[in-house]
């Protein structure tokens, strides 16, 4: 029998796969010319944003390797960005397969549960992989079971506090919307 400390983790870790599956497809849609594009991150253009997901992924591989993660920002990976965010997703998801991953992490000192990190990581790489693909030129909606599990937990991590600095205002959206445009209007994008 699993217990719920056990099942949280794996449902984090299980979430987790999934938004970067859905990542990993959308990054097959960069070619170098669309790197200058602008994306719907306010101030961030393709290059840029690649740029933070790789820090976001290394933070996240970070936890489950040492069951912390430091607020440094390292320096970014070298070669091509793609080549380089691709495979730290997959070291990413090995990490955390591991069968001596952490129970717990601190994040800047804080203790968190695995689970509640790699739900919170889901959601920034699956909003983030959508972002790519609008950079892109393409319409590439989340998953729909992906996005209502996303959806569900995205008020726990993007608080009013979050809006200002990360995140623009929720928008409004028809109550007909699927899980995927009422995901990416929670979290201030126009699809």
């Amino acid at each position: 029998m699993i217990d719920e400390g056990a099942a949280a983790l794996v449902g984090g870790i299980g979430l987790l796969e999934r938004a970067v599956n859905y990542t990993l497809g959308s990054l097959h849609l960069v070619t170098p010319a669309l790197l200058p594009r602008p994306t719907p991150c306010r101030d961030w253009n393709l290059r840029e944003l690649l740029a933070h997901m790789d820090d976001s992924l290394l933070a996240l591989h970070e936890a489950a390797d040492l069951g912390h993660v430091t607020l440094d920002v390292p320096e970014a990976g070298s070669g091509d960005p793609v080549t380089v965010l691709k495979d730290r997703a997959c070291r990413l998801l090995a990490a955390w397969s591991a069968a001596d991953a952490p129970g717990s992490v601190s994040v800047g000192g804080s203790p968190l549960t695995t689970g509640i990190l790699t739900s919170a990581g889901a959601v920034e790489v699956a909003v983030h992989g959508w972002d790519v693909a609008r950079a892109c030129g393409h319409e590439r909606p989340l998953p729909a079971a992906l996005a209502e599990e996303l959806l569900d937990l995205a008020p726990f991590f993007i608080t009013g506090d979050d809006r200002s600095g990360r995140f623009g205002p929720p928008l409004l959206v028809s109550p007909l919307a699927g899980a995927s445009d009422r995901l990416l209007a929670f979290t201030g994008r126009k699809t």
